[in-house]
């Protein structure tokens, strides 16, 4: 049985009841009940949902004015009684007319990754790096906060890249960030993920701030807030260097803090995050006197140990690891072992130097600190010996460690505290299996409180459940895991089809440079390509079409050059004014328009071979207010020029003849732009126009009642989904829907140009930069987010983006084309 036709919104059959078929202008039929429920952007007009054409339709009389289509009436009569019922509405699908698909909607990031992470990017002025200095090793700088209130936080690079002096493309703040943030491996995220979100979720961290990064030299920092009062600061006035006397105050002082220590591992472990190492260094109190961990700090040993451990070869082991002693970090031997990759750690009786890493290693480490505390300088040191055999570095004294560990303590404290002499000693067995847990050591300490009465500071016990985190984020393997994942990038290669490129992985031996150049390159897609030269003058205008690019200039020409390899081709000449604006026309056939300051309008055929002189030439009329054609734009077979005169004028490109002129503007017609049945003119008057390119009827004016000093409008865009107009001072007004949404400015000096690919945006102009932005948001709010900057030397003149391409005119008289991945 053939199919009933159906109404292209609701896509219901027509009948003769609820969806009368009725006939618009344009010749397309839409039933009765979606013309009353078509939104009108524009008085007395709507826009056809088959063609998108703008038609005159009058909502007083409504769809009753329009004529019914008879013969699909005539046709659902006779299909009336062989109609299945069940289909007679598909309501899943009313309005699927209006679902636009953006072809152009790629973007660099996910809107997933960027909410997840913009929250945590610290603006750029928000950090002040202080004259003190570095912080321990040079791995963590110091600086201060700057919003809020004044604080001093300590910075450590997460990751750091050399920088190249002569890349093409500077990313804007945020978007480098975020992009360096998607470079990582994921390890190193979750584990960032879990930093930030700990520091807000429990009090025993010393406060995350967040993210900042310095793009001039390529680091991206972690900002921790740093407290002045350190663990082992308040012992100085415990001990002399010498151990812990043993009278019940200092004991007891010993035992509070180190409750507060263990208390702020255990919140860490239960977080899912393994230190891997710890020091005196990475404890401190916060403001209420609570103990609190540095995880800054934490991260900066990593570094140190990785930085110490790289490159060491057979007894250079010794002396590093005695380094790392004398500066009070501690790192248990499976650590250090993974971290060397060289078996630095072997059991006497199993030979295996691969122990697995999990909570057991800060257990080792925090045992370390609690004996240093307790016994100060007389914490012996870890002896290393070098086998022969293999060259392997063997802990062959390693239970003869322990055993001086245990005698100092027996010399220290005699039969007083067996239970906590006993627990550290077990914290330090080579095996992590063996060692007790956290919440143990807590129990002993407790132990100690209660036997000076001290039990009310709390007995409850703790239970670690570790169902969820069973494989943690070892914060000493971050750097080495970011090392790692740079190695994974590659040279950008660009295919001859101009396609994707693939990004080959594992790739060795690569300098610096070659990674920082393919890493903007892969985050960029961005790739020059040409510099064409040969024009005279200022480049005005840009047009892509018919497998050519198309260049005007103030050297009265326009050029022709091969999408193909961008050679020259052919000069046209003849104009004899400066050439102010072009356009490409694809209709019968192709064709090339040229406008010049003198009001001469050139047609230039394009089929090969091509000609000298233009097929036809006409001249706009003069006045004394008349100062040449300043912009170009074609629908269907008509031309649309906007002059000095004030007036928008159509001609019929086929024979120059005047088919009509809009009058409105103030001043110079300085811009113009076509979408979706509306033709867009924007003035140095500070507003823009909208127009029927149906009847030529003017729609509505836009720009007139913004706050703010009125400003000349010298470039135009749009697309189905925003309208952006650029102004002189240097600013952009975006309309979604011709509803103002937003205004920022973008540029130091005049915006002479400006393209639109999707939802990226592209301007220049007076400050010799290309500005990259993102249009998002929802119909609520709308965001111009900053992407990145292409420097020149020169003033940019024009844009234009197309095919993957990005072509840019400068002041120079140069033409710089440039692939534009997605």
């Amino acid at each position: 049985m053939e199919e009933l036709p159906e109404c292209p919104v609701c896509l219901q059959n027509y009948d003769d009841e609820n969806a009368i078929p009725r006939v618009l202008s344009c010749g397309h039929t839409v039933c009765e009940a979606c013309l009353v429920q078509l939104h009108q952007r524009f008085p007395n007009t709507i826009r056809c949902p088959a063609c998108t054409q703008l038609v005159k339709y009058s909502p007083k009389q409504g769809p009753s004015s329009l004529p019914k289509n008879i013969d699909l009436l005539r046709l659902f009569l006779q299909q009336q009684d062989s109609t299945d019922k069940n289909q007679l509405r598909k309501s899943n699908q009313r309005s699927s007319i209006n679902s636009i698909n953006d072809e152009y909607s790629a973007r660099f990031w996910s809107d997933e990754f960027y909410v997840a992470w913009k929250d945590w990017i610290l603006p750029h002025d928000a950090i002040s790096v202080g004259d003190d200095g570095f912080g321990l090793f040079s791995s963590s700088s110091k600086g201060r906060v700057c919003f809020g209130v004044n604080r001093r936080v300590s910075l450590v690079p997460i990751v750091t890249l050399p920088t190249v002096s002569d890349l093409k493309f500077k990313f804007s703040y945020v978007a480098w960030i975020i992009k360096c943030l998607e470079g990582l491996n994921e390890v190193v995220r979750d584990g960032l993920c879990l930093i930030l979100e700990a520091s807000v979720r429990r009090g025993w961290f010393c406060r995350v701030y967040g993210l900042w990064g310095e793009v001039s030299d390529g680091t991206l920092y972690l900002v921790c807030e740093r407290h002045c009062g350190r663990v082992l600061d308040k012992f100085s006035g415990l001990w002399n260097g010498d151990g812990l006397e043993l009278d019940k105050g200092r004991v007891c002082s010993f035992a509070m803090i180190a409750k507060g220590v263990i208390e702020a591992v255990i919140a860490l472990n239960l977080e899912g995050l393994v230190a891997g190492c710890l020091g005196l260094s990475c404890f401190s109190f916060e403001e209420l006197g609570g103990v609190c961990i540095d995880l800054n700090e934490v991260l900066a040993m990593g570094r140190k140990i990785r930085d110490e451990v790289s490159g060491c070869m057979g007894d250079e082991h010794e002396a590093m690891y005695m380094d790392i002693l004398d500066n009070e970090i501690f790192v248990s031997p499976e650590v250090l072992s993974k971290l060397s990759n060289k078996g630095v750690i072997i059991s006497p009786e199993s030979g295996d130097s691969r122990y697995p890493i999990g909570y057991g290693s800060d257990v080792w480490s925090l045992a370390c600190v609690l004996l240093r505390l307790l016994i100060g300088n007389a914490f012996p040191r870890i002896t290393l010996v070098v086998s022969e055999e293999n060259g392997l570095v063997v802990l062959a004294s390693y239970i003869s460690w322990v055993e001086k560990v245990n005698s100092v303590l027996e010399e220290k404290f005699g039969s007083e505290y067996l239970s906590l002499k006993q627990t550290l000693c077990k914290c330090l067995d080579i095996n992590p299996g063996s060692r007790p847990d956290v919440v143990d050591v807590r129990k002993c300490i407790q132990d100690v409180l209660a036997k000076h009465q001290f039990g009310f500071l709390g007995n409850a016990e703790i239970t670690v459940n570790r169902n969820n985190i069973d494989h943690p984020v070892i914060l000493a393997m971050l750097f080495q895991l970011v090392e790692e994942s740079s190695k994974e990038l590659s040279e950008h290669e660009v295919k001859e089809d101009g396609s994707q490129p693939d990004f080959l992985q594992g790739a060795e031996n690569k300098s610096d440079e070659d990674f920082v150049a393919s890493l903007s390159n892969r985050m960029t897609g961005m790739t020059e390509l040409k510099d064409l030269q040969g024009h005279l003058g200022c480049i005005t205008g840009l047009a892509v079409g018919g497998g050519y690019l198309f260049s005007s200039s103030f050297d009265k020409t326009v050029r022709v050059w091969s999408l193909q390899d961008f050679s020259h081709l052919h000069t046209f000449r003849g104009h004899e004014n400066k050439v102010m604006a072009l356009v490409y026309v694809d209709d019968e056939e192709p064709l090339c328009i040229s406008g010049d300051g003198g009001g001469g309008l050139f047609v230039w055929g394009i089929t090969a071979p091509l000609r000298q002189d233009p097929l036809r030439k006409w001249y706009e009329q003069k006045d004394w207010r008349f100062s040449g054609i300043h912009s170009l734009a074609a629908f269907g077979n008509l031309l649309y020029t906007g002059s000095g005169d004030r007036t928008i004028k159509a001609w019929s490109f086929k024979d120059g003849t005047l088919m009509c002129t809009m009058n409105g503007h103030q001043s110079v017609v300085s811009t113009l732009s076509v979408c979706d049945g509306v033709l867009y003119s924007g003035s140095w008057d500070g507003t823009i126009r909208l127009w029927s390119l149906n009847d030529h009827s003017p729609l509505a004016v836009l720009g007139e009642n913004l706050p703010g000093e009125m400003k000349s409008i010298l470039a135009i865009t749009a697309n189905r989904d925003f309208l952006v107009a650029a102004y002189e001072n240097g600013c952009i007004k975006v309309w979604r829907n011709d509803v103002f949404m937003n205004s920022k400015t973008l540029h130091s000096g005049a915006i002479f140009a400006m393209s639109m690919h999707g939802k990226w945006l592209y301007t220049g102009g007076w400050d010799k930069n290309v500005n990259i932005q993102e249009l998002s948001g929802d119909e609520l709010e709308l965001n111009v987010n900053a992407f990145g900057s292409i420097p020149s030397s020169s003033v940019v003149t024009a844009i234009l983006c197309s095919r993957e391409k990005l072509y840019v005119g400068y002041g120079d008289k140069s033409i710089k084309v440039s692939f534009f991945f997605q």
